[in-house]
């Protein structure tokens, strides 16, 4: 597929306070798109902002609040009149033994990255439609792959891969595109903060290559412009998960088996792991929500 110029286009960003949000913010803003950033860091996103090369807003919402989002995609079509793009980025995780987890930040995983994420698309579907536009649901090589210590984040991008599969079936007769982009570990905030703890870093090192290294941001997000430039089904931050595709109906038996194996072998470690959500994002989204239970 060809791609098509982003000059003038407006797009929305969330989780855009840092790490992929942040940079495909700069990269669009680049080649001159109009830019809306949102995220739950009022000061950072102000920051983000205020670096782009083109126009742009920030709006502070929690991607859960289906009437906060209502309220930034007006505000966002006041502002810039459109909507061409929405990227559907933000994200939280947590890791360990699903029997030890914390409940709420499990479940807060699930809120965020799979119910943030149908919110954000219904709160802008109505400006998509006009516009015939293009949403970019971001998931991961969890969504093609199970992995123990990853029961929310797996579950979570599985669903949000399923959710955006279907409403690609639904919309596109209106003449809106809807595309998947697959990261594995990209060196963000959310995976340096996981690899705090030891046991989930030597359990990601035992991985077979190359779904055991950490790919650098710039280059991944680079290939999530140009998915954007070609309103593409499905876009891979890192050349070998295209190949994965073809693989993954053989992956949950495979993990079942060898993740048995690893268990075991880590079994007298995992007694006391962190149980809350990682990473800068997992802690500015905890502090959101100890202030609003003030």
């Amino acid at each position: 597929m060809s791609r098509v110029s982003l000059e003038g286009k407006v797009a929305v960003v969330t989780g855009a306070a840092r790490g992929v949000g942040e940079l495909l913010a700069r990269k669009l803003s680049a080649r001159g798109v109009k830019v809306a950033l949102v995220g739950l860091e009022p000061d950072e996103l102000k920051q983000v902002s205020a670096r782009l090369h083109s126009e742009s807003g920030h709006w502070h919402a929690d991607v859960t609040d289906h009437e906060a989002m209502v309220r930034v995609a007006g505000e966002v079509k006041e502002r810039f009149g459109r909507v061409d793009i929405v990227v559907a980025n933000a994200g939280v995780a947590t890791g360990g033994p699903f029997a030890d987890s914390d409940p709420e930040s499990w479940r807060r995983v699930i809120e965020v990255n799979l119910i943030g994420s149908a919110v954000t698309g219904r709160a802008f579907l109505p400006l998509l439609t006009e516009g015939r536009g293009y949403l970019l649901q971001i998931a991961s090589l969890a969504a093609i792959t199970p992995a123990p210590m990853m029961t929310a984040y797996c579950a979570s991008k599985s669903g949000v891969e399923a959710y955006a599969h279907s409403l690609r079936a639904e919309v596109g007769h209106r003449g809106v595109k809807v595309g998947v982009g697959y990261l594995s570990w990209t060196d963000t905030d959310m995976v340096r903060g996981a690899d705090q703890e030891d046991v989930m870093r030597e359990l990601r090192q035992r991985l077979p290559w190359p779904s055991n290294k950490t790919y650098p941001l710039g280059p991944a997000v680079d290939r999530l412009v140009e998915g954007i430039e070609r309103r593409s089904s499905h876009v891979y931050g890192q050349w070998w998960l295209r190949g994965m595709q073809g693989v993954r109906g053989y992956l949950p038996g495979v993990i079942g088996t060898v993740g048995q194996r690893e268990m075991r072998r880590f079994a007298d470690r995992l007694t006391g792991m962190r149980t809350g959500l990682v990473g800068a994002g997992g802690a500015a989204d905890e502090q959101q929500r100890t202030t609003l239970r003030k």
